[in-house]
């Protein structure tokens, strides 16, 4: 049975059984007992496992990235149109996210009844925004204690300048430190895919627990946020990209789309972009008919870089949960976890289930104890095939745009596309 079977089938038990439990047996002493001694701990430590990777892979993939493509000289203009096309990209998803569950309000409405049991079975792990926000509490003092105190705005930027560092100084003396760096991050992709594998048990001690405790009531909650979450990828998609491919790309969108179906359905069934890859290549180079340099160079940077899905996900999920535990996040609070998401999507591992470290630094970041992203967890795995969708598709329309300001290639030589005439 495939990995995604069994989560499935933990999801479904975890809520059956728990739904039946709330209903024939709702407020029974042994409930409790079962939920604080059994199912909590199962999926706590599910969790946990994916908790302690946080830093390690933060530090790594931001400095990796800066330390590899830093150098602006040696990347050259395709690298700067790349990287800031990934990140208009995915700004703009990560906006459309945030300005959806603004509107729709998902997490909001729970009766205080509710919201307290809700409180109960996260005791101690739920807090109020920290009060930081300071442009100076940006910069650590002490790195390593900004890292124990998962002060993550204060690691990325530690990041960010040590990777910077690293393109200033000889490339033979980086390099031994780029290369140690490199294995750090592989090995943290293996620890996330080997802590994948109890995700059956964990997801089915994650929603036995929230449903054993609230029955309907969050069933409901969660239903309405995977329909904001699957609303948002799809605006973006249909909207956003589209227009991007129309106007920085000069495809017609249609053509566009219709020459994709193969990445699009590998990227659904697998939930990653680095198995997608090849797919991808593949298509842009055949359907495309993008030159094999560019469509190389760009997707194999976007499927680390470019995950617009990912930060769409990240900033509806971290406002949801605000919403459902009473956390009132202002408005400079909402822009730190668009910022936060663009910054964690980028280093996000092309792997199922990749994303959750990255939300839980989010989490972090604007106040919430990444503990609580296991009421979610339960719904993640059509999440996780969706938003790889968008992030496989998203790459795709990064190359069509480098393709046409880069290159020769015209959208026209795309058979039966009707384009715009090619930029000089």
């Amino acid at each position: 049975m495939k990995l995604h079977t069994k989560i499935f089938v933990g999801l479904l038990a975890g809520g059956l059984s728990g739904l039946a439990v709330n209903w024939l047996a709702s407020g029974a002493p042994w409930v409790k007992w079962v939920d604080t001694n059994i199912a909590g701990p199962l999926g706590q430590i599910f969790l946990r496992l994916l908790l302690m990777t946080v830093v390690p892979l933060v530090f790594t993939s931001i400095t990796l990235g800066v330390a590899q493509l830093g150098d602006i000289r040696r990347v050259g203009r395709i690298g700067v149109r790349s990287l800031g096309y990934f990140f208009l990209s995915t700004l703009i998803s990560a906006v459309i996210g945030i300005v959806l569950v603004n509107l729709v309000r998902p997490g909001v409405g729970v009766p205080l009844e509710v919201r307290q049991q809700l409180l109960d079975a996260y005791r101690g792990q739920v807090a109020g925004p920290s009060g930081g926000g300071a442009p100076v509490k940006i910069v650590p003092a002490n790195p390593i204690q900004a890292a124990a105190n998962l002060d993550m705005l204060g690691i990325i930027f530690f990041a960010l300048v040590f990777g910077a560092a690293l393109t200033l100084i000889p490339e033979e003396r980086a390099r031994p430190l780029v290369r140690v760096l490199d294995a750090v991050g592989d090995a943290i992709a293996k620890i996330i895919g080997l802590a994948m594998h109890l995700a059956p048990v964990g997801v089915f001690g994650l929603i036995f627990v929230v449903t054993s405790l609230l029955g309907w009531d969050i069933v409901r909650k969660l239903l309405t946020y995977v329909l904001v979450v699957l609303t948002g990828l799809l605006i973006h998609g249909a909207v956003s990209l589209s227009l991007l491919v129309r106007f920085l790309g000069g495809l017609n969108p249609l053509v566009f789309w219709r020459r994709i179906t193969p990445s699009i359905i590998t990227a659904f069934t697998t939930s990653s972009s680095n198995a997608t890859l090849p797919t991808n290549i593949a298509v842009a180079e055949q359907e495309l008919k993008i030159p094999p340099k560019i469509a190389g160079f760009v997707l194999s940077l976007g499927s680390t870089m470019c995950h617009n899905g990912t930060a769409l996900y990240e900033g509806v999920t971290v406002l949801f949960l605000a919403q459902l535990f009473g956390v009132n996040l202002t408005l400079g609070q909402q822009v730190v976890a668009i910022v936060l998401s663009v910054m964690t999507a980028a280093g996000t591992a092309g792997v199922p289930g990749g994303s959750l470290a990255p939300l839980m630094i989010v989490c972090v970041g604007v106040g919430i104890p990444p503990e609580v992203v296991g009421v979610v967890y339960g719904v993640e795995r059509i999440l996780d095939m969706s938003r790889t969708t968008l992030n496989v598709c998203g790459d795709l329309t990064a190359a069509v745009y480098v393709a046409r300001t880069e290159s020769d290639w015209d959208p026209r030589a795309v058979t039966g596309a009707v384009g715009l005439a090619p930029a000089a």
